[in-house]
């Protein structure tokens, strides 16, 4: 059998599929008009509903798929520009969402009811399109690369851009890296953690940058500088047309769109660490430094980033490609699935400690684990 026989022997099953993720948006935006029309409250409430309850149901119903693309067709699969197309469609769907979303927002018809819900559906909207952009910022056309920057904009978090691919992926699984939760941390101890110390080195990685070029921290080709702009400008914009009232919806669903990419950071590698070499030095990523998860919905909906291992060992690769490994930690649900107890820490600890000391093999010391809580962990776990 010929190469260009076993590639044309593969197809990809989800081909279609991957089509819900920019659906998702498009969902919304439809619940949003049937808000505007017919006052119907539940359409401004609808991504939370979607995505904390409709998607884990799916995940449930659906069910698991570990199947990898052979590596044959891998770089057919790559080229298929038809999945590039796929993850630009969300952008102006998302746009979309934020612009008729802060206009219903400003209307003097709207209860606050109904203001609640367009802050979390406008905010989870590009809380999800931070995804987007992941997917985008990887790559290494300009095209892609700028468009990651745009779909950060109206959720004010285009530091992402800067810390995820130069940070983030140096120091994961690690004390240092402030988007890897410890075992015994809260996701409340590591919302203002992550934000902070993300923000932080993002700020430190364009200095450093600047200064190599000879610029200061303050140069318009800093790309944090940039990135925030570009959201002054998106920002901006809609104050001019709707009024400076806006800006409060405006930096609400921002907070809450960042806030729902951090607590994916914080299922994503839960006590995981990464041990030292003979030299001191961090070994390198490896599968068992992510957790994962194969739920087909949860995957469809989000470029496949449960297939984080892979991710992490390849960045550039496109979703479409992404494998699972048995050699990575699973979590028991989809990422969806793991939202709501990831907000409440004793059912958290409760589903998630036990998992962790099991892929440790029993041994508490060789995962990362929380500081303030450190000697309480060790007494229960390993009677130290």
């Amino acid at each position: 059998m010929t190469m260009a026989t076993m590639t044309a022997s593969w197809t990809d099953g989800k081909r279609y599929w991957w089509l819900l993720s920019p659906a998702m948006p498009l969902l919304v935006l439809i619940g949003l008009i049937n808000f505007h029309i017919n006052g119907d409250v539940l359409g401004a409430w609808g991504t939370p509903i979607i995505v904390y309850f409709v998607v884990p149901f799916l995940d449930l119903l659906v069910g698991s798929d570990r199947s990898n693309p052979p590596e044959h067709a891998i770089a057919d699969l790559e080229r298929d520009r038809y999945y590039r197309w796929i993850v630009y469609a969300y952008i102006p769907i998302q746009y979309g969402v934020t612009i008729y979303g802060a206009w219903l927002a400003m209307r003097p018809t709207t209860s606050w009811l109904a203001y609640a819900g367009l802050i979390f559906s406008v905010g989870m909207i590009n809380g999800i399109g931070i995804n987007t952009a992941h997917e985008l910022g990887h790559k290494r056309e300009n095209l892609e690369r700028w468009l990651s920057r745009i779909t950060l904009a109206p959720v004010a978090y285009g530091h992402f851009f800067v810390e995820h691919n130069r940070g983030h992926h140096r120091n994961v699984a690690t004390p240092e890296d402030p988007a890897s939760s410890r075992l015994g941390e809260s996701f409340w101890a590591f919302l203002p953690r992550t934000m902070i110390g993300s923000l932080r080195s993002a700020w430190s990685l364009e200095r450093e940058r600047m200064a190599r070029r000879g610029h200061g921290a303050w140069h318009w080709e800093n790309e944090n500088l940039q990135s925030w702009a570009m959201t002054a400008v998106v920002f901006g914009a809609l104050a001019l047309w709707l009024g400076w009232a806006v800006l409060p919806f405006l930096f609400l669903q921002a907070f809450y769109g960042a806030s729902l990419l951090e607590v994916v950071n914080y299922i994503e590698h839960y006590g995981l660490l990464r041990q030292k070499d003979a030299q001191g030095r961090y070994v390198r990523c490896q599968p068992e430094h992510s957790w994962n998860n194969n739920h087909v919905m949860s995957n469809v909906f989000l470029y496949q980033l449960q297939r984080h291992s892979d991710h992490h060992a390849n960045p550039m690769r496109r979703f479409q490609a992404l494998r699972h490994f048995k050699d990575s930690p699973q979590l028991p649900v989809g990422y969806a699935g793991m939202l709501l107890p990831a907000y409440f820490p004793f059912f958290w600890y409760r589903l998630m400690n036990k998992r962790v000391l099991a892929h440790y093999n029993g041994d508490v010391t060789r995962a990362n684990l929380q500081p303030s809580r450190r000697e309480k962990l060790l007494r229960r776990y390993a009677g130290i």
